[in-house]
């Protein structure tokens, strides 16, 4: 299985790579250009990159513990 840099970056380079797409997006706006990233983030209720990983750790956690978790990926899929 590939996994996306983007959807789920492992290195502290593709991690580097996306905030700054994050703190550039934010600048674009501008009534946000001379303000810090994380008041800007907090102005436009984004969550940093780290935190939305953590949250999305635990809500997978959550699906699993709960048996709330889809087993079921793809029907053409078969797990061997």
């Amino acid at each position: 299985m590939i996994t996306s840099s983007v959807r789920s970056p492992h290195t502290k380079g593709d991690i580097e790579a996306l905030e700054n797409v994050q703190k550039k997006a934010t600048k674009i706006l501008p009534q946000f250009k001379n303000v810090k990233h994380e008041d800007r983030l907090r102005a436009c209720k984004l969550l940093t990159l780290y935190f939305r990983h953590i949250r999305g750790d635990m809500i997978e956690t959550l699906k699993i513990v709960t048996g709330m978790y889809d087993t079921v990926v793809s029907p053409n899929m078969t797990i061997s």
